[in-house]
């Protein structure tokens, strides 16, 4: 489907619409309804999809959905599947995520502030250099997901599985990390763990579990208590 560039479709009532290979980088999506829209290999680069709602949209990638540097600040993503997809450099700032499918995704660059990932699938997912200040993963699979040069200050990160996640240089001061798991985690250090806000029942790798005990005995209790 061509849709010529720039095409105005704020307010726009596209639910369920068939937009397969669409055209609308740079379009002006703002507050669209996109629920259970299907945008596989649509271009959506650049596009602002403000407030817009994707709730259970299908955005995979491979082939499939373009949305770099797209502007998706308080949009509705609620169990969208964007498996694959590019959104790199996109904003999702306060955008919510819930249960949505990111499968392999590239989010490289990508702002995510405050953004609500809660159950969210982002296994493999790319979070290089990304903004995740405040952002709730709560319950999040993170599994084997790239957070280099990440900024996670302040995440909430309670019951996170990031087992196998390459977290080389990630910042993680004051995240929560209550009952997450990080075995098998690469480039992990001691130091990225003694900026965390808590580590009670965190599952972790026996060496650096016992290091951190053993320096860092305050972060293991739980929340609340000692204060």
């Amino acid at each position: 489907m061509d849709i010529p560039e720039g095409k105005d479709f704020r307010g726009a009532n596209l639910i369920g619409a068939k937009l397969q290979g669409a055209n609308l980088q740079d379009a002006n999506l703002i507050r669209a309804n996109l629920e259970g829209a299907d945008l596989q290999g649509a271009n959506l680069q650049r596009a602002d999809l403000r407030g817009a709602n994707l709730s259970n949209a299908y955005l995979p990638g491979g082939k499939g959905a373009n949305l770099q540097e797209a502007d998706l600040r308080g949009a509705n993503l609620i169990g969208a599947n964007f498996i694959k997809a590019n959104l790199q450099g996109a904003n999702l700032q306060g955008a919510n995520l819930q249960e949505a499918n990111f499968h392999l995704a590239n989010l490289q660059g990508a702002n995510l502030q405050e953004a609500n990932l809660q159950v969210t699938n982002l296994q493999g997912a790319n979070f290089q250099q990304a903004n995740l200040y405040k952002a709730d993963l709560y319950v999040a699979d993170l599994e084997g997901a790239n957070f280099q040069g990440a900024n996670l200050e302040e995440a909430n990160l309670r019951e996170a599985n990031l087992h196998k996640a390459d977290l080389h240089l990630a910042n993680f001061h004051r995240a929560d990390f209550e009952e997450a798991n990080l075995t098998g985690a690469h480039h992990l250090s001691i130091d990225q763990l003694s900026r965390v806000k808590t580590l009670h029942n965190t599952r972790l790798d026996e060496e650096i579990l016992i290091q951190l005990k053993e320096k860092y005995p305050a972060l293991f209790e739980k929340p609340g208590e000692g204060e």
